[in-house]
């Protein structure tokens, strides 16, 4: 380590501790409030991505001619917008809105998480007065997020778009913003062509002393006056600051006890300018809507609520071993996800987006990742089967990339008859299941008896001489675990049978699909499980896992039985192939408490399935304690024996009331109850004390007092799929910027602690192996253990370096896994940090159009005539000789035809023509010009009916325009009287 990186490393890791007190969070607080009044980033960044998909759904619905009743405001639910979102939706439609919901805690948990990882970074809040490196950091992360848009890397998106909202959103709580009577968002925050005016000078004096605790009018009056932009000073470690400046306030910023005292934060009530915190709020959610219609205009409404993560349906999701033995694997894949396509595209059940990622040995990828139908078919359809080298395969390194790729929650589906050679990975992999919560199922073929030879062209010799393709059942009980782990099966069957059970990929690929109940015994032992069946349940499922001597019977809320023996009865179809016993429950099955027993002493599962609207999402959070405590998401297990914080949102009604939350082991009977505390909007903040070491899943039971068919309430039970267990090792990372530059290398210093009880033990000792592991495979250097001495307090530091290619592109995700292990290998805990490369925006212009000619012929005066003619509108759009390049255009406003066609200027300057021709029935037209880094354009035309048949000859002028946006610019071109174009910049 060179001594520079030793200096920053003892700085972040002494601010470390300091960094858990959260008084340090200064800015809007990042979750909840304690005074119940203020307004976090949480509501803020939730109200805005509301506001904009239903102002977005409204413009599409006007557009196809549907009506939107839906009143836009502070009040919508994602359950609201949802609904109204819908073009097929009706009243008793079933609707999900967990894809939503999830997404929107994404964004917003990855902006309260700047107030952890760059607590200390001036530009990060604005404060210091550094606007101009604040608005960098907007500037170019949108641009990001616009690039994984294109991508159709909507996850890295979404993590992006957070974190830079929580820097916009603190311009108006730190700055002086709302003080200078301000009423609209400045939008020259999220516009790098644009100069930031009447900045304040660092020798000019912009505070004076507030009187005691009121500070209300703190502010020079010159500064006002004059209308000059600052912001307040802000440091944990020494009061200095410039003469005369603002502090932000509070009680760690030692600024604030220096001349000028107090300072104008706006973050809470009880902040120095906390009179003023609603408006900051308020300007706060208008310019988060502002910046997300920037993100809107570029990138197009369908991928913009592709972002926002307005879906009905999960993602199709494929890892797929092509070696040679697979060859009936790949094909029944192909026909399962080629039947999914066709019966379900157009509609609202069509998968949100399809992902593929074939692996082998020695390689494995690329990533596919598409919401186009026929490219995932295409590609799909070219895989062969072949190759291979010895027998096992890198199928966890393919499962990796697919866990990073794929939203939270997602069904994966894993194709393979060999064992992992990249087992070492479990871990990783585990730790990736738990972060996103995705479904991993196993499909496994010939499972031990395999003998069938494989075809092989890596080696020399006769492909029918090849040796045997086995996987024993200790080689796929690493297959099982990781299926139990994520709440997913492994299935065993022949390659023969393997297309019948398959029926779960188009089980799982419905939307709505929520799990009632789930339970593992292994060992296996006869047991008795309930579990309730309530209104809203559909087209419900069970699946029993098991060896062939298992039996159970079904028995309904009536009293009705069923044995597993009868393949046809009262309850439910049984279908068996392999391990594996499908029943599909008939229709109209009887509400109330049903029960399962089942005769086995064999490991078996157990897992009941439905589609409904009433559903939760969980995330862990963790607890900030200080002044002003609040919650920040825990990336990694919660320790044995201590607290644990869930934070829980349902989806689907506003008639739930939840009644209990509960810890379940997976294995056993014990169970860990929750302290419900509402915290709005459907949420729930659930504590659970002294948790014991085990594997647990969420369980959540509650009342619907919205069902038709009882005059009483229905009592629901919804079970989260993915495990929480829990560690006596905490793993913490202390990264200091989530934003990374091609060609730069990143150090992420990291803290491995013993801990007693859900506390680190100060006397605790031991070596732990450490892990590191990024999914795209980047260059990173890592300790290979750390050990806790004497005297450590417990705990041993390590840095992971990662260094960024040049040739990555500005948009990549980087997902880092950083797992710490104790020398026995019994017990795990790690830490997942999601990173974005954002490289630096040099082209900050937008793109320019110059119009070339007119229509071709004029439009009649009147209206009953206007479908006999037609009216052209031709451009020219540069984006410059030093420009980045046009990289679409679109048809914003307008109801004709756009062709593009790519020439080159006198100045060597690409230029790409824009022809639209219309009928004279539809007389404007708004083109939305888009560069290679994001920035927008837009030119309008509008065609203006004739007074005479005879045209007019042309004139050149120089036209100035004014945009939505206020800005003025001139253009040279040749206009025709019967159209008048003019250039709105935004």
């Amino acid at each position: 380590m060179r001594p520079a990186q030793a200096v920053v490393q003892a700085v972040v890791l002494t601010a470390a501790g300091i960094l858990s007190l959260s008084g340090l969070i200064h800015s809007f607080q990042p979750l909840f409030t304690s005074d119940g009044n203020s307004t976090t980033h949480r509501v803020i960044t939730q109200r805005a991505v509301l506001r904009k998909t239903a102002e977005v759904c409204r413009d599409i619905a006007a557009s196809e001619g549907r009506n939107f009743s839906l009143t836009i405001d502070d009040s919508l639910t994602a359950d609201t917008v949802q609904r109204a979102c819908s073009s097929t939706g009706s009243p008793n439609s079933i609707l999900s809105t967990l894809k939503f919901r999830t997404s929107i805690a994404k964004m917003y948990f990855s902006n309260a998480k700047v107030d952890v990882v760059s607590a200390l970074s001036e530009k990060h809040h604005f404060d210091d007065e550094t606007f101009e490196a604040g608005r960098e950091l907007i500037t170019s992360g949108v641009s990001s997020v616009k690039a994984s848009v294109k991508k159709e890397d909507f996850v890295s998106g979404r993590w992006t778009l957070g974190r830079i909202c929580h820097t916009l959103q603190d311009f108006y709580s730190h700055s002086n913003w709302v003080e200078l009577g301000k009423t609209a968002p400045y939008s020259s925050l999220i516009r790098p062509d644009e100069p930031l005016h009447n900045l304040a000078g660092l020798s000019t004096p912009t505070c004076r002393n507030c009187t005691g605790e009121n500070c209300e009018n703190n502010l020079e009056p010159d500064l006002l006056q004059q209308g000059l932009l600052t912001s307040g000073y802000f440091n944990i470690f020494s009061p200095s600051k410039p003469a005369g400046k603002c502090s932000h306030g509070g009680t760690f910023d030692r600024t604030s006890r220096r001349d000028p005292v107090g300072g104008i934060s706006k973050d809470d009530l009880g902040s120095s300018h906390g009179f003023l915190h609603q408006e900051a709020a308020g300007l706060a959610v208008d310019a988060t809507m502002e910046l997300l219609e920037d993100i809107r205009v570029a990138v197009g409404d369908k991928n913009f609520l592709r972002l926002m993560g307005l879906s009905q349906s999960s993602v199709l999701c494929f890892v797929i071993d092509t070696t040679g033995s697979m060859s009936d694997d790949i094909a029944e894949a192909k026909r399962v996800s080629f039947d999914i396509i066709d019966r379900k595209r157009g509609t609202q059940q069509e998968p949100s987006a399809y992902i593929l990622v074939p692996f082998n040995d020695p390689g494995f990828g690329p990533l596919l990742i598409t919401t186009n139908a026929d490219i995932f078919k295409d590609r799909i359809n070219g895989l062969t089967a072949e190759g291979g080298g010895d027998i096992p395969e890198l199928s966890l390194s393919g499962l990796q990339i697919a866990l990073t790729a794929a939203p939270p929650s997602s069904e994966i589906f894993v194709f393979t008859d060999a064992p992992a050679k990249d087992a070492h990975l479990k871990s990783t992999i585990t730790a990736l299941i738990e972060s996103s919560k995705s479904v991993v199922n196993f499909m496994l073929t010939d499972v031990v008896a395999s003998l069938r030879p494989r075809r092989n062209r890596n080696r020399r010799r006769s492909p029918q001489l090849v040796s045997p393709r086995l996987m024993s059942e200790s080689d796929a009980q690493l297959y099982h675990d990781l299926a139990r782990a994520s709440g997913g099966q492994a299935i065993e069957v022949t390659k023969s049978d393997l297309s019948l059970a398959t029926s779960v990929i188009e089980d799982t690929s419905a939307s709505a699909v929520v799990t009632v109940f789930q339970v593992v015994r292994n060992p296996g032992k006869p047991d008795d499980f309930t579990f309730p069946v309530d209104d809203s349940l559909k087209n419900m499922t069970a699946y029993v896992t098991g060896d062939s001597s298992l039996t159970f019977t079904l028995t309904s809320s009536s009293g009705v039985s069923q044995s597993s023996s009868q393949s046809t009865g009262s309850l439910a179809s049984i279908t068996k192939v392999g391990n594996l016993q499908r029943l599909a429950l008939n229709t109209h099955s009887p509400t109330g408490s049903w029960r399962i027993s089942v005769d086995s002493s064999q490991p078996y599962s157990v897992k009941v399935t439905g589609r409904s609207s009433v559903n939760f999402i969980f995330d862990l959070v963790e607890a900030h304690e200080g002044a002003h405590g609040d919650f920040d998401l825990k990336e990694g297990r919660p320790l044995s024996g201590g607290n644990a914080s869930v934070l829980v949102s349902v989806t689907g009604s506003d008639s739930v009331e939840v009644t209990e939350v509960t810890l379940v082991d997976t294995s056993g009977p014990t169970q860990v109850n929750g302290s419900l505390k509402s915290v709005g909007s459907g949420n729930f903040l659930v504590t659970f004390s002294d948790v014991p070491a085990g594997d647990f899943v969420v369980r959540l039971r509650g009342e619907d007092s919205g069902s038709t068919s009882r005059s009483t309430p229905s009592s629901f039970q919804r079970q989260a799929s993915t495990q929480i267990k829990t560690s006596s090792i905490s793993v913490t990372t202390q990264a200091i910027d989530t934003s990374v530059e091609p060609g730069s290398t990143i150090s992420i210093p990291f803290t491995v602690a013993t801990t007693s009880n859900g506390a680190v033990s100060g006397s605790g000792t031991g070596t732990f192996t450490v892990r590191a592991n990024n999914d795209r495979s980047y260059n990173s250097t890592s300790p290979r253990s750390v050990t806790t001495a004497e005297g450590s307090g417990g705990k041993a530091n390590g840095t992971v370096t990662l260094s960024i290619p040049e040739n990555s592109s500005s948009g990549t995700g980087v997902t880092l896994t950083i797992e710490a292990e104790n020398a026995d290998a019994t017990d795990v805990n790690y830490a997942v940090i999601r990173l974005s490369v954002t490289a630096k925006v040099t082209d900050v212009t937008r793109p320019v159009c110059q119009t070339v000619r007119d229509s071709s012929s004029s439009c009649p005066a009147s209206s009953s005539l206007c479908a006999s003619s037609q009216w052209t509108f031709v451009a020219n759009l540069t984006d410059g000789v030093n420009g980045t390049g046009i990289d679409s255009v679109t048809i914003r406003q307008g109801n004709g035809t756009l062709n593009t066609t790519t020439t080159t200027g006198t100045a060597g300057e690409n230029i790409t023509v824009a022809t639209y021709s219309a009928l004279c029935c539809s007389q404007s037209v708004e083109l939305t010009v888009v560069d290679k880094v994001g920035n927008v354009g837009s030119c309008v035309g509008q065609a203006r009916a004739l007074t005479t048949a005879v045209p007019v000859t042309t004139a050149a002028g120089s036209i100035n325009t004014t945009s939505s946006r206020g800005h003025t610019l001139s253009t040279l071109h040749s206009l025709w009287i019967s159209v008048v174009v003019s250039l709105l910049w935004r």
